[in-house]
């Protein structure tokens, strides 16, 4: 299945069963993807997280069912997944700026979230430099923190977590081990908790099979894939961030391709990564469709 269908069979699920309580593994299976990359690819898609864009169709809703159907608030609240009118309430007056009971009475100041649907549009040509390559397995050591995306937190969490390893000698320590000083990697692994919101962020180098691993670092394998590398120029982290929504907007829905889903390794060169210029490499592990 190619990542049109895969993404627009996701938001068709969502919107067939809006009214339940909705698993997002499920949601993630309809896409044929893990959880975890479901979730940032459709973050990098719409601009939103996958709980803000379920929360926002349920109280469109609720405001349509509360002024046309005269339906008890009570029952509405329940219906959309909330525990208690008071919950309902203050979810559906922050997004509505009126009260639950205003809307029953007028619903002129309803607003509308619409649901989404997939769609390539032909813009402007860019280009974007990568290369498909075959790399063998390779180890890494790296210090790794766990990060969320709930509410894009990871967008300012990782940038600091880069800043802290430059101050606090981690990244020095790690070129002190490294068997390849071409890049210091930014590794996502995406599948290692059942808490679908984080994931963990190493901050890594290639190493030697008997690399010195100190207390607090840890050695993984990277294994053997077909790799899409792509490259970016520009100030970190808002050029590689850009490059991942490329990706997602462009690359892959018009692509042979697909994500393993497994991880995906930012690859930083030494240089000032606060230079317009600087060149930097996200690599991720793909297939064919």
């Amino acid at each position: 299945m190619n990542w049109i269908n895969g993404i627009q069979n996701a938001l068709n699920y969502i919107e067939d069963n809006i009214t339940d309580s909705l698993d997002y593994a499920e949601i993630a299976r309809q896409a044929y993807c893990s959880e975890f990359y479901f979730q940032r690819i459709f973050n990098a898609l719409c601009g939103m997280t996958l709980g803000e864009y379920i929360r926002k169709r349920r109280l469109t809703l609720a405001g349509i069912e509360l002024y046309l159907n005269k339906s008890k608030v009570i029952d509405v609240a329940l219906k959309y997944g909330y525990e208690s009118p008071e919950s309902f309430a203050r979810a559906f007056t922050k997004f509505h700026s009126i009260t639950p009971s205003e809307a029953r009475r007028n619903g002129s100041g309803l607003k509308s979230f619409s649901r989404l649907s997939v769609k390539i549009i032909m813009k402007g040509g860019s280009t974007m430099n990568y290369r498909i390559i075959e790399k063998p397995a390779f180890k890494v050591i790296g210090k790794t923190e766990t990060h969320s995306i709930d509410e894009n937190q990871n967008r300012n969490t990782i940038p600091d977590f880069w800043d802290r390893s430059h101050k606090t000698g981690i990244i020095e320590t790690l070129l002190e081990r490294a068997s390849d000083r071409t890049y210091i990697f930014g590794i996502c692994y995406g599948n290692t908790h059942t808490n679908r919101e984080v994931f963990d962020y190493s901050i890594a180098v290639e190493c030697p099979e008997n690399a010195d691993v100190p207390e607090g670092y840890t050695v993984r394998e990277i294994p053997a894939r077909t790799w899409l590398v792509t490259e970016c120029t520009g100030a970190m982290p808002e050029a590689i961030q850009k490059l991942w929504h490329e990706l997602c907007t462009e690359f892959f829905p018009t692509s042979d391709y697909k994500p393993t889903y497994e991880m995906d390794i930012e690859a930083y060169p030494a240089g000032d990564m606060t230079s317009s210029d600087y060149k930097s490499q996200i690599w991720i592990p793909i297939e064919k469709n």
